[in-house]
């Protein structure tokens, strides 16, 4: 047997509808806090101003394995990552820079000059991924999170675009 993960097949990504508020609520339950409500995710697939992308875990399986949600703010040159979640069942499969990659390809779209974001300071697996996908560390957030936990907001500059 090979000491090697095995691969698990691409699962599919889409956006996401109105079927996939409970689905979306469900991965926000992994967040230690500052959780979505479901208003909130209602408003967030309807808002001129936000995308929403959730991965399909596989048929037998009916729980979505993973959702990024991107603002594309006015008046702003940068999109901004808001949630990025991957279902435990999914990780360690690249599911999570695959939806970042969805992100900033909408981002490149809308004429943004990057993506920026911010995570929590102790979440090593997330600034991990972050940092393999280029993104830098901007700025250090002091007691960000409703627990007082401090954030790092994080920038990936698109090469060939204005700052």
């Amino acid at each position: 047997m090979s000491a090697h993960r095995a691969r698990k097949p691409d699962l599919p990504i889409r956006r996401a509808g109105s079927e996939d508020v409970a689905g979306i609520l469900a991965l926000e339950q992994l967040f230690p806090g500052d959780r979505m409500s479901a208003r909130t995710v209602r408003r967030l697939l309807q808002s001129a101003t936000a995308r929403v992308w959730v991965a399909d875990s596989p048929p037998a399986d009916a729980r979505i394995a993973g959702s990024v949600v991107l603002f594309l703010r006015r008046n702003s040159r940068w999109g901004r990552i808001y949630s990025l979640v991957v279902a435990p069942h999914a990780r360690g499969h690249g599911l999570g820079a695959r939806l970042v990659a969805c992100a900033e390809r909408e981002a490149r779209a809308n004429a943004c000059a990057g993506v920026s974001l911010e995570v929590r300071a102790d979440n090593e697996v997330a600034r991990s991924l972050y940092r393999s996908l280029g993104y830098l560390e901007h700025a250090l957030l002091p007691a960000y999170y409703d627990d007082g936990a401090p954030g790092v907001r994080l920038r990936r500059h698109f090469v060939g675009t204005e700052q």
